[in-house]
């Protein structure tokens, strides 16, 4: 447990019952409430115009929070999104842990710590904004005002909780700094008529992703260099360039065997006004892999950048970064999942300013005989995770299958129509293929009611193929045809 300072010599405890007659209670009069939006922010002190941070960026649960000159490290920026209930979590950019009242402390001068977000009322927040343009930050538990303990200007000076007293140290100004989106879009229909599209055109496909951007479908598969693909209907397909006519000269760096500009499973998603693609980087059966990342104004603009490394793993990892998908929660706020294999599926925060992962790996799904390929979506309180299970890559040999499972967290536990958990090998299964098509696995789903995925064709020698099919949910809320 961290020390704190709560204790004030008399002078300083009578200055504050002073000030507190004087322009706390006008505060309260004058006061305003006014909602804000989800986004990153910083928290600065009124008193010191220093910024709130987590102490020497640390990761660790229980962490102190003090103040400190702004230095813009993501110790000091807050991811701030509000829950149903009008309260606000208060996440930290770099740890990816909440700000609380450690200890269910309801004492003034209680200590103010960092620690896994787990949604109780010592991790809720009151975030008002006063008529003087700062806010005060009231906890639901203690009802207690976040405070700068002792009118400290020093770096690192402590952040505590006080009775609401309307002096300078329990004002704060807050200056957004990213932005996050509006919770995910949901049209799905329940109980809907099946629907497998009949497609045509440039379909031999393997791993897609898919996107629909102003009148356009777009879709990116493994490739040389991310091969493309368009179509003005969904359902003919013409070829597009690949994003990346030569590989990039950094990939090697990480995966040396990687040859022929061979890019694996990409994944397509629109955030904060911009068209982000994930992709591997790896050699088949080896945890020497990476994930990267490039972004273009529009998918139709095809001014790629490349935004470099996401995530990479070696041979003394025991999970594999390949198979990204970018999933957006029910706030707004971005994560990635990924992984195949070896200790199966993991999960990641994203920092909604870089794109790029921070705070700790949550794992998600795990099975013998293979997984891969997550995707996850959210409908309706749930969060669905869909993976492909068994062995792919083998033509018409192939023995993938679409399994999935769902949680109220998007962290887990992911539990299918029987309630196993996708950490033990559960998994309710969607598509098995069938005769004509062997191994369906490597999907994408757009929204909550497109999925497109590869299938092996039995009538053409095992080639992969282009499939999408409507997603429907039946009256309990499991995905279906």
């Amino acid at each position: 447990m961290h020390t704190h300072k709560s204790f004030f010599g008399g002078e300083m405890l009578q200055a504050r019952k002073i000030i507190k007659v004087l322009s706390g209670l006008l505060c309260l009069i004058s006061s305003q409430v006014f909602a804000i939006d989800n986004g990153v922010y910083t928290i600065k002190s009124k008193h010191s115009g220093k910024l709130i941070e987590v102490g020497s960026g640390s990761p660790e649960d229980g962490a102190n929070i003090n103040q400190w000159s702004s230095n813009n490290e993501d110790a000091q920026k807050w991811l701030i999104t509000k829950l149903n209930n009008g309260y606000y979590s208060i996440i930290n950019l770099s740890s990816g842990k909440a700000m609380e009242v450690y200890n269910f402390d309801n004492s003034d001068g209680g200590n103010i710590t960092q620690w896994e977000y787990w949604g109780g009322i010592t991790q809720q927040w009151d975030i008002n904004e006063q008529n003087n343009g700062y806010f005060t930050f009231t906890n639901r538990h203690s009802g207690k005002t976040l405070d700068l303990l002792n009118f400290e200007t020093v770096d690192g000076a402590n952040i505590g909780q006080w009775t609401y007293w309307g002096g300078d140290s329990q004002f704060w100004s807050m200056q957004k700094v990213g932005s996050i989106e509006s919770g995910p879009w949901d049209p799905s229909t329940t109980n809907g008529s099946t629907n497998h599209w009949a497609l045509t055109g440039n379909i031999v496909t393997h791993d897609p992703t898919i996107g629909y951007e102003n009148g356009t479908w777009w879709l990116f598969q493994t490739g040389p260099g991310i091969y493309g693909k368009w179509s003005s209907d969904g359902v003919s397909w013409n070829e597009a360039s690949p994003i990346f006519p030569n590989p990039l000269s950094w990939w090697t760096n990480y995966v040396p065997g990687n040859t022929n500009n061979d890019v694996w499973a990409p994944e397509l998603k629109h955030y904060n006004g911009r068209a982000w693609l994930y992709y591997s980087i790896s050699t088949f059966g080896s945890r020497q892999s990476v994930i990267g990342l490039t972004s273009a104004s529009s998918v139709a603009a095809g001014d790629w950048r490349d935004d470099g490394l996401v995530v990479n793993t070696t041979t003394n990892d025991d999970y594999n970064a390949i198979d990204p998908d970018l999933v957006i929660d029910k706030d707004g706020a971005p994560w990635l999942v990924f992984g195949s294999w070896n200790s199966g599926i993991k999960l990641k925060r994203i920092n909604p300013i870089t794109m790029k992962p921070y705070g700790s790996l949550y794992s998600l799904a795990a099975r013998s005989g293979g997984i891969e390929a997550p995707t996850i979506v959210y409908r309706q309180g749930y969060y669905y995770l869909f993976t492909s299970i068994g062995k792919c890559c083998a033509g018409i040999d192939s023995t993938y299958q679409i399994a999935y499972g769902r949680s109220t967290d998007i962290r887990g536990p992911y539990l299918d129509k029987n309630g196993t958990d996708m950490l033990n090998s559960g998994g309710s299964i969607l598509d098995s293929g069938n005769s004509a098509w062997a191994g369906p696995g490597g999907q994408d789903i757009l929204n909550t009611d497109v999925i497109v995925r590869h299938a092996y064709d039995a009538s053409d020698n095992g080639t992969p193929k282009l499939m999408i099919s409507t997603l429907n949910w039946d009256s309990s809320g499991w995905p279906k045809y």
